[in-house]
């Protein structure tokens, strides 16, 4: 399997993942989403508020690679968050909708990268500033990895509201194959 099988399948496991946690988190009141749960981002809207704004910002970057510039033109346009804590949407609706929306960019973001596009070296500035250059494929890899590590909180603040999500292994989007 190629990298950029790989990262197809990621891209496929996060929007699947998504579509089951925002599904789980619409059975929950305005108020229960709102509440501070002690979680890195308070609440289940604030960590998928950040989940939110991280994709955004990685996206943008990615967009800054030339052969990624038309599948990720949209996300590029969009206005750059200001804090990884911004609230982007304090509405779940709101969120929920762009949250759709931004799992198919990143979808066939993915589906159009070449091999060469891994293998290059991306240039960016964090958050602080502070310049980096680093592999394109890792830098793919941590923005997959980030995800559902604050997936993961998101998972365990929902049981605590008393929702279960269900299965949320990788393990059920990999194929069977034949021996």
């Amino acid at each position: 399997m190629s990298l950029k099988n790989h990262f197809e399948l990621l891209a496929a496991y996060n929007q699947w993942m998504n579509s089951k946690v925002y599904e789980t988190a619409s059975h929950l009141t305005a108020a229960d989403l709102a509440k501070d749960r002690g979680a890195f981002f308070g609440s289940i809207l604030g960590t998928l508020n950040h989940i939110l704004v991280a994709d955004t910002i990685w996206l943008q970057r990615f967009a800054s690679h030339p052969p990624c510039r038309n599948s990720l033109v949209e996300v590029a346009d969009l206005p750059t968050p200001t804090s990884l804590n911004q609230l982007v949407f304090d509405d779940f609706d709101g969120l929920a909708e762009h949250r759709t929306w931004l799992d198919r960019k990143i979808i066939n973001w993915v589906a159009e990268l070449s091999d060469n596009d891994l293998d290059s070296v991306l240039s960016y500035k964090n958050s602080k500033g502070i310049s980096s250059s680093k592999r394109y494929s890792n830098l793919i890899l941590h923005f997959f990895n980030h995800q559902t590590h604050h997936r993961g909180q998101v998972s365990t603040l929902l049981s605590q509201a008393g929702e279960d999500i269900g299965v949320t292994d990788l393990l059920a989007q990999i194929p069977q194959e034949t021996p």
